[in-house]
């Protein structure tokens, strides 16, 4: 797989990585066309297997490159990371304040954001929007880092990366799609 993704620039390759990961959140999606409901209990346990992935990801593939990268620098190693990491925070904390979102299995009545009239899966969508950013923006730093030559960002870390976001974005689609189904959206619509 690497050989075939150098033949590609940085920007094809984060292209190709997020239809990558895009495509495992259909494909979980899809899971609506085979059964209407999920067991709560597999339910659960995909989604805390996503949650160890992402953790995972997030250090080995973000975290952990960009503290090496900034043991050269006048400041301690950590501290770069430390202030991407609360702006990073501190952004989505902002957004989650902002933009109108529903978390999955609360009633409609307990919608966040700026108070609005949309329909429960509109809000639903908006909060898996929200999560999707800095999936979007991990990978496309994760390449971006490979064309701008920091030593330790390679291809095969930043496809490791895509790789991780895309088997927790498997959980995601059907724990998404699952739900509109059962509100009564068809199964191409969910």
């Amino acid at each position: 797989m690497v050989d075939f993704l150098q033949q590609f620039h940085p920007v094809v390759q984060a292209l190709l990585a997020g239809l990558f990961t895009w495509g495992l959140t259909a494909l979980g999606a899809a899971t609506v066309f085979m059964a209407k409901e999920i067991d709560k209990k597999i339910l659960d346990t995909m989604l805390g297997f996503a949650g160890g992935v992402m953790i995972a990801a997030s250090y080995w593939s973000l975290l952990a490159p960009a503290i090496e990268m900034s043991e050269n620098q006048d400041v301690p190693a950590w501290f770069p990371p430390m202030v991407g990491f609360l702006l990073g925070g501190i952004f989505l904390g902002g957004i989650d304040k902002i933009l109108p979102h529903l978390h999955l299995g609360f009633p409609i009545e307990e919608a966040e954001g700026i108070k609005t009239s949309f329909r429960c899966s509109t809000l639903l969508i908006l909060a898996v929007t929200l999560h999707n950013i800095p999936e979007g923006l991990a990978v496309g730093v994760a390449f971006g880092a490979i064309a701008s030559g920091f030593p330790s960002a390679t291809l095969p870390v930043a496809i490791a990366l895509a790789i991780g976001i895309g088997i927790q974005n498997f959980p995601e689609g059907l724990v998404i799609s699952v739900p509109l189904r059962g509100e009564g959206m068809s199964r191409f619509k969910s």
